[in-house]
């Protein structure tokens, strides 16, 4: 399929061979005609399906310029994803003939300017984080009752941050037939209130990913081994050089502490984190896109909400305590197709941690490093697997001699337990010969009465 099956608007079909958009993501392909249609929709799909131009390109296709009046509002919980929506909705309205204001409302930037900006001329397309959007309406500056369409995007991570009762009021502005069109990666139980309160029967899709995460995605385990972490780190961005690399912890404080261990070694790294300002984490943001930095390490604020191009490598330093969030980081690699290598270090004692991730689909190939370089290794679960083999074909008395192996053994030792396999063995065989011979002479004498 191609986007041009759509049928969209001319500077809209102009703006997507802008981007060298030629066909359409399978969200995008399934949904896009729904929301063409005005109708309300909960879209379930995992991270980098392309759902930004899902809700975008319909929804600018029925924007109308010549009208001074708010006419869409997108949601987003956190600034780097409204950020990030509003550089794609300016990059379509660039295209339009006729002049379509998009204005960005989030934390961090001067708010009276913006309240005298808008005084006199409202935005068509309105974008930003609930609390400012809340705020400019608080201030009767953002007149937003006009809109046909409204977007709450990541609503689960909205929940999450705490933001749900800030959307719950601008939901309230709203007439009663609003588009409202909510996108997340998962439903929660406590979010479903909120849907059942402002959608009257909405389209239910959920897109239902074929891989977990992105087939396009190599997902490596390396055991720390008691090894300083900081150190493993180091050594697989310089061994693996990445062309622009992620890493992860779960803590600021963890975060500050690899960082800064890099930053000894040399290397020139950003970090972003919940108590980097808005401003800052903006400018890095920046640098980052620009490639003046080739290692970020952040916590989880990054995993979701925050797309950076061109990440190569993704290295969980610390396995993540809400497992949802491993996906969310891997993410961040790998995406429109394009290759992509995760890397968790974990310790042994994590080891249900590591069957917990397994559980929800994804598999690890081993590796570890050695002489300067990153190799396979042995399969973290083959003992189990090839004693469990061993017990299903050995009888109890060979299993004790085989367990006896593991201890400091006399010589000949070896060849003494072979030796008990293959009498076992054929022992077994002797039996089975035996049955069929005396099944055959039973046979032939109740044919022959």
């Amino acid at each position: 399929m191609l986007f041009t099956s759509f049928a969209f608007q001319p500077y809209i079909q102009t703006a997507l061979a802008d981007k060298g958009f030629v066909h359409p993501t399978e969200v995008q392909e399934k949904l896009i005609p729904i929301i063409s249609k005005g109708k309300s929709l909960i879209g379930q799909s995992q991270t980098g399906s392309g759902k930004t131009h899902t809700f975008l390109l319909p929804l600018f296709d029925k924007v109308q310029p010549e009208k001074n009046e708010v006419q869409v509002v997108i949601c987003a919980p956190s600034r780097e994803l409204a950020s990030q929506i509003y550089q794609e909705a300016k990059q379509l309205a660039s295209f339009s003939e006729t002049e379509i204001r998009v204005m960005n409302f989030v934390g961090g930037t001067d708010k009276k300017r913006q309240v005298d900006r808008i005084a006199n001329q409202q935005p068509q397309v309105v974008i930003g984080t609930p609390g400012r959007i809340l705020d400019m309406i608080n201030e009767q500056a953002l007149q937003i009752h006009t809109a046909f369409a409204f977007v709450v995007d990541e609503a689960d991570m909205a929940l999450d941050m705490g933001f749900l009762p800030e959307v719950d009021q601008i939901a309230a502005k709203f007439s009663e037939d609003i588009q409202f069109l909510v996108f997340s990666a998962t439903i929660p139980e406590k979010l479903r209130p909120f849907l059942k309160k402002y959608m009257q029967n909405p389209v239910i899709e959920e897109i239902a990913s074929k891989t977990v995460i992105s087939d396009s995605i190599d997902n490596w385990l390396i055991s720390t081994k008691g090894k300083n972490t900081s150190h493993l780190v180091y050594q697989l961005l310089t061994v693996g050089h990445p062309y622009l690399a992620i890493v992860f912890a779960n803590t600021k404080q963890r975060v500050n502490e690899i960082a800064n261990y890099l930053k000894e070694q040399d290397l020139k790294v950003a970090t972003i984190h919940g108590d980097i300002s808005p401003r800052e984490r903006k400018r890095v943001m920046k640098q980052v896109q620009n490639m003046e930095f080739q290692y970020v390490v952040a916590t989880d604020l990054a995993a979701r909400g925050i797309d950076i191009e061109g990440v190569s490598h993704v290295i969980n330093a610390e396995i993540p305590d809400d497992l949802d969030f491993f996906i969310h980081r891997v993410g961040r690699t790998g995406r429109n197709q394009l290759s992509g290598i995760a890397i968790t270090l974990y310790d042994p004692s994590q080891e249900p941690q590591i069957e917990a991730i397994e559980a929800l689909g994804i598999s690890f190939e081993p590796k570890e490093i050695k002489n300067g370089e990153i190799i396979s290794t042995y399969d973290r679960n083959r003992r189990t697997k090839r004693e469990k083999k061993t017990q299903d074909v050995l009888d109890p008395t060979l299993i004790g001699m085989v367990k006896k192996k593991k201890k400091k053994i006399k010589p000949g030792y070896k060849k003494k337990i072979q030796w008990e396999i293959d009498k076992s063995k054929q022992q077994k065989r002797r039996i089975e010969q035996r049955q069929k011979t005396r099944q055959a002479k039973k046979h032939k004498k109740n044919s022959s009465q």
